[in-house]
């Protein structure tokens, strides 16, 4: 799906979310997959785990100002679109896959408070 067909959905669909947090989305999937050692399935869980630490690498301390600029607001917003990617033939799932498996798994302002405690990372 090219990117204006994805806009063109989205003004269609869903206007919750911004263009750029379905994008966000997409490369968050790229990013956790890669960390993960290749393609393959991704929980739920883990791809929240990339989501929060991609996001981190991207935009630091202003993370959660971009994350409230594109609508997302809970780890269920991240599921939803998820799910939306899905329906739109983006991305799949499996059967055990749910739209739950996003519901409060973290708060967005504590984890990212949390990385601006800890500093730079090490290497």
């Amino acid at each position: 799906m090219t990117e204006n067909e994805l806009l063109t959905w989205i003004q269609k669909n869903d206007t919750r979310f911004h263009f750029n947090a379905y994008r966000f989305v997409l490369e968050a999937l790229q990013f956790t997959q890669k960390r993960l050692g290749g393609r393959r399935h991704i929980s739920g869980q883990e791809l929240l785990d990339g989501v929060k630490d991609y996001a981190w690498a991207q935009y630091g301390s202003m993370a959660l100002e971009v994350f409230e600029e594109w609508g997302l607001k809970t780890t269920r917003d991240v599921g939803t679109i998820v799910f939306n990617l899905v329906n739109m033939g983006e991305i799949r799932k499996t059967e055990e896959d749910s739209i739950e498996d996003f519901d409060s798994v973290y708060e967005f302002s504590e984890v990212f408070r949390e990385e601006a405690h800890r500093g730079p990372k090490k290497t």
